[in-house]
Formats: C-alpha cells, sequence, structure tokens
C-alpha cells in the first residue's frame, strides 16, 4: 500500500503526515504501507485536490483540506482499502 501526504510543508500538512506515520504504526502496518510526503507542487498538482492537505491511498484521494482526520479516521481510510 502506498500513501501520500501532499503538501506544501506548512504546520496542517505535517500534523497530516504525523497522524498517518500513528496510524500505520497502530496498524502494524510498517512493513507492508510505504507513507510518502510530497512537497513539490508540480507533484501535488497531479492530483484532483482543491485543498492541502491532501491524502492519497493507493492512488486514489480519500481527503483534502481541513478539518484534518485525526489517526483513527486514518487507520478506517486505510483499513477500508486494505481488503
Amino acid at each position: 500500500m502506498n500513501i501520500k501526504v501532499l503538501g506544501p510543508g506548512c504546520h496542517n500538512c505535517k500534523t497530516l503526515h504525523k497522524a498517518t506515520e500513528e496510524a500505520v504504526a497502530a496498524l502494524h502496518k510498517e512493513g507492508e504501507v510505504q507513507i510518502e510526503y510530497v512537497q513539490n507542487m508540480d507533484e501535488i498538482q497531479k492530483f484532483p485536490i482543491f485543498a492541502t492537505p491532501g491524502l492519497v491511498i493507493d492512488g486514489e484521494v480519500v481527503h483534502q483540506g481541513k478539518p484534518l482526520p485525526n489517526a483513527q479516521r486514518i487507520q478506517e481510510l486505510i483499513q477500508s482499502r486494505s481488503h
């Protein structure tokens, strides 16, 4: 599984990245999940998002903008796509 956190490096983007790492750790999927923090605007613009931060799981945008999902919500998003 590949998860991308999209954002230019602002506080909210860093917060989402940290929550994503916490969610993956809580699910004990560290070896199965690759988390990538994408800060390059050219790369971010390849995804259909209108607000950062964005969260992409296996190529699908699952969240954008605020309010930010917490680690529990990110766990749910990961689990719903791991089948």
